[in-house]
């Protein structure tokens, strides 16, 4: 069966300032209730990583993230020994473009951020993984749900 099965869980926060930051509203109950359900069934060993939510699994290994760049860095340390990889995780598609590291006031009543995109988890894995590995993600979509997915499904290489 499965040596090893690596879940992604919850969203990333990406800093603006010591107290802002940029995110999603993931609770991170799916990645939790897959790694529950993989434990019940005997699949193992778990490796969970996530980024800030209260849903922590018991008895699995569980690695705590905040940004895109420690979940990039983290799956990429388990990705070779994973035989099924479930990026569950709502990982930001965006990060301010400067970090300020006292808290922005507010000077005026507007404010430009400048955004740059974070990583792209998820492309990267599917351009390398193995051809006995299992790779699967999420799509939340707003328009278009199963065209998009598919496209997702295909430009990704997932199962």
């Amino acid at each position: 069966m499965f040596k090893k099965i690596v879940i992604t869980s919850g969203p990333t926060l990406e800093p603006i300032d010591p107290v802002r930051f940029i995110s999603n509203r993931s609770s991170g109950k799916t990645g939790y209730h897959l790694a529950m359900e993989a434990r019940m069934r005997g699949i193992g060993p778990i490796t969970f990583i996530t980024g800030p939510t209260f849903y922590l699994p018991a008895q699995v290994e569980v690695i705590q993230v905040e940004t895109a760049q420690e979940m990039r860095t983290a799956v990429g340390e388990h990705f070779r020994q994973a035989d099924v990889i479930i990026m569950a995780a709502a990982v930001s598609d965006y990060r301010s473009l400067k970090y300020y590291p006292e808290k922005l006031k507010k000077n005026s009543d507007r404010m430009t951020l400048e955004l740059a995109k974070t990583p792209d988890i998820l492309l990267e894995l599917g351009r390398h993984k193995r051809k006995n590995q299992i790779l699967v993600g999420f799509a939340a979509e707003t328009e278009d749900i199963f065209a998009n997915a598919q496209k997702k499904l295909i430009a990704k290489n997932l199962d």
